[in-house]
């Protein structure tokens, strides 16, 4: 049941609010002073307190109240807390509710603006009960699976990036190729090594290939190896290439779109067989290893245009992992913002809010970069927002997900970045809160009364 508490000397004013609370079908709890209060809220659970701001005669000063306020604040720091009364300066009430009250009126009230004042003060506190169920919810899967697995320091909150962790941890002993997906900077390679660390070949070795930074004359050589002055400029010496170098483990083909048609053509044999020859060598030679693949780039789309080869794409893609951009997983920006810090300096409230406001379309690579600038630029070990040089926050519209149906992880992370506010989180996700509220109810997520 939601329920409010009035701590007010005047049993007239907790009668009168019983009754315009029961209406809404809200109990009401009703203290006549501070210390009775604080031992109800030690013993009941409370959504929302109404407290007065003078309760001995003749005492107008609102002393009394902010001292409650306090008390209540030290106890329960995200209770609202309502302050009602007739004689406190509007200059106490001001700074109290800049210290973390939720609203000032002033007796008498009037009956609907304080209903809709305590009813979306309940709203909220549900809301945010719910939120901080879910995520006491996901840090215990988290720490289930990092008891479980090897999740080589992966620093992560969000929902979206739990569920890719979990699928790698869950496909990497299966001895299939995997193929990573999302953008720059997101952090994919991280990914493979998970996968790496959790697979069947784990203690092999675990060999990278940028195929994006290679001339495309090279990338043969590179992959399968060279014999002796097999290309213009090659060594004298025999030259192992990373196929053989990753035998027995794990070889990470980053960026596999920008390999050439006729490197598609050598690799698929080689996946489906796992021989190969190296260049300017007719022997044929057998390699033992597990292939993982990574792009930023739409390999659809470059099927369709002809640039890559459609049964690559398929044997490539037996199982894909899409790491999302960190716009879309925004719960993971203060938690890697912490780790990138190593303790050498602290965010104010500023830093923190620029920080979840930025679009970051240089994703975890670029939070990197700005936290190490950070470091070096702030002042006495606090950093602010202008520390950061993030320039202005991405429009409302960037942080929406547009005609894209919302799923349960976009809906939790909406939730928490809106701190409960079910308003502000259907915003974010372009909905109304008729069909935020329809859509948590469907998902189980409805918030109870």
């Amino acid at each position: 049941m939601r329920t409010v508490l009035v701590i007010d000397d005047n049993p007239a004013v907790g009668t009168a609010l019983e009754l315009l609370f029961g209406l809404r079908e809200i109990v009401t709890l009703h203290a006549d002073s501070p210390a009775r209060g604080l031992a109800m809220l030690a013993d009941e659970a409370v959504d929302v307190v109404v407290q007065d701001m003078n309760f001995a005669a003749d005492t107008t000063s609102g002393d009394e109240g902010i001292a409650l306020f306090r008390a209540i604040r030290a106890g329960h720091p995200d209770l609202p807390i309502v302050l009602l009364t007739a004689w406190t300066h509007l200059e106490t009430a001001v700074e109290l509710v800049k210290s973390g009250a939720a609203d000032y009126l002033s007796k008498p009230w009037d009956d609907n603006k304080l209903i809709a004042t305590v009813e979306n003060l309940l709203e909220l506190a549900q809301a945010t009960r719910e939120v901080a169920r879910l995520r006491g919810e996901r840090r215990r899967r988290s720490k289930v699976l990092a008891e479980k697995y090897d999740l080589r320091g992966m620093v992560y909150a969000a929902a979206a990036t739990e569920r890719v962790i979990e699928l790698a941890c869950q496909v990497a002993r299966a001895d299939v190729p995997v193929l990573i997906t999302g953008p720059n900077g997101a952090g994919k390679e991280r990914i493979a090594e998970i996968v790496q660390a959790n697979s069947s070949v784990k203690s092999g070795p675990f060999i990278t290939v940028n195929c994006g930074a290679l001339p495309s004359e090279l990338i043969e050589a590179e992959l399968y190896g060279a014999d002796p002055g097999a290309y213009t400029g090659a060594s004298n010496r025999a030259r192992e290439g990373r196929f053989e170098l990753a035998d027995g483990g794990t070889l990470f083909l980053d960026e596999i779109g920008n390999l050439p048609p006729a490197g598609q053509a050598k690799l698929l044999r080689v996946l489906e067989s796992g021989q190969f020859e190296r260049l300017g060598s007719s022997r044929t030679r057998s390699v033992r290893v597990r292939v993982v693949s990574a792009t930023n780039a739409d390999l659809p789309a470059m099927i369709r245009e002809g640039r890559f080869r459609e049964d690559l794409y398929y044997r490539l893609n037996v199982i894909e992992l899409r790491l999302p951009p960190l716009a879309e997983r925004s719960d993971d920006i203060l938690p890697l913002a912490e780790h990138f810090l190593e303790g050498h300096a602290r965010f104010d409230d500023g830093a923190r809010a620029a920080l979840l406001a930025h679009a970051w379309p240089g994703n975890v690579r670029e939070l990197k970069n700005a936290i190490q600038r950070a470091r070096l630029l702030c002042a006495d070990g606090v950093i602010s927002a202008s520390d950061l040089g993030l320039g202005p926050a991405r429009p409302a519209s960037a942080r929406t997900h547009g005609d894209v149906e919302p799923d349960r992880a976009m809906i939790e992370e909406a939730l928490g970045n809106a701190r409960g506010v079910i308003s502000q989180a259907a915003s974010a996700l372009g909905l109304s809160r008729q069909a935020l509220y329809r859509r948590m109810e469907k998902m189980g997520l409805k918030i109870e009364g």
